[in-house]
């Protein structure tokens, strides 16, 4: 008799754990693991993974993009980059960009989405103002217009004749903006291209953040009322600690757009702006590649970009587990 089967004799046969797992490990189960995880991991390593590791080894060459030459130079690309004046420039605009974007599409973003849900009166049921449901519609609609449509259409209304800001502010009595170059001036470009990509995108937000507003429970709202309460402090003490993993996603994505501002900023100002005021790192990377056929230094750019984006991200989760998002998170 072998050793394995004393033991198993000994022992009343397999453990308990080892029969529960032979018993739940079924065909169908297996099937479903395959396709549901096995698949999508396949397709993401393939289609994700595979590019982001390849341009890692094209940006320590010297690859032009159009032949098989790819000639090892090492971190070369890496130290041109943050010695090239227009990259540096180029990062300090989308490091604003991820800076500003995030706070300000979420903070309009909760505010509306708290009007339309709570925001109504003060009385009775706890309702959002009137017209709700219109105002959600109306504030959606610009998200659902193509990128390259809303910065088209805002680069005529910004334009310095005949466009229809200037004319407005021209019939409200403020002669001085007759001609005045929105897009054109460096100390109002880049805030007029921020404007632009928060209307076209602080509707998809909104409409986030109803849903997780709708999802609380309308007692806590309305004890917070009878507690006297108001609207404001609702809003900043009971809606926002309690749509925390909902916001925390949303900086994370509102980040990542701002980082990939390439279709906004090519539409209002293609060749960077007056004085490089709203080239980012992705106009540059694209200029780099296409225009220069130097695709090894516009890879590198690209694993700056994805090293901004990953620490923005890691940023993102370590200030909200220092501000208790750990401890809330434990005790859902």
């Amino acid at each position: 008799m072998t050793t394995v089967s004393r033991t198993l004799l000994s022992t009343g046969g397999p453990s308990r754990a080892a029969r529960w797992r032979r018993k739940n490990l079924t065909v169908d189960k297996v099937s479903f693991a395959a396709v549901f995880l096995g698949v999508p991991l396949v397709v993401y390593v393939a289609l994700v993974l595979s590019p982001f590791v390849q341009a890692i080894g094209y940006s320590l060459t010297s690859w032009s993009g159009f032949d098989d030459s790819t000639p090892f130079v090492g971190l070369e690309n890496y130290v041109k980059a943050f010695n090239d004046p227009d990259f540096v420039i180029s990062v300090r605009n989308s490091v604003t960009l991820v800076l500003v974007l995030p706070i300000v599409i979420i903070a309009i973003a909760v505010a509306l989405a708290s009007l339309v849900t709570i925001g109504g009166a003060s009385s009775g049921p706890v309702r959002g103002v009137r017209g709700g449901e219109f105002y959600r519609i109306l504030l959606f609609f610009p998200y659902i217009i193509p990128a390259i449509a809303v910065g088209i259409m805002w680069g005529q209304i910004y334009l310095p004749d005949g466009g229809l800001l200037n004319g407005i502010l021209v019939a409200a009595g403020l002669g001085g903006f007759a001609s005045y170059p929105w897009l054109g001036d460096a100390r109002t470009a880049m805030p007029a291209t921020m404007f632009v990509m928060i209307w076209a995108s602080v509707g998809f937000y909104v409409v986030i953040f109803v849903a997780a507003i709708k999802s609380l429970p309308a007692e806590i709202f309305e004890a917070a009322r009878l507690d006297g309460a108001g609207r404001f402090r609702i809003a900043t003490r009971i809606t926002v600690p309690m749509m925390r993993a909902n916001i925390r996603t949303s900086v994370i994505y509102t980040g990542i757009f701002a980082l990939d501002a390439f279709v906004f900023m090519s539409a209002l100002n293609a060749g960077g702006g007056p004085q490089n005021s709203t080239l980012v790192i992705s106009q540059e990377l694209f200029k780099t590649a296409f225009t220069k056929g130097q695709f090894g230094y516009a890879c590198a750019m690209g694993v700056v970009l994805a090293a901004i984006t990953l620490l923005f991200a890691g940023v993102v989760f370590l200030v909200d587990r220092l501000t208790g998002g750990r401890e809330d998170l434990q005790e859902e």
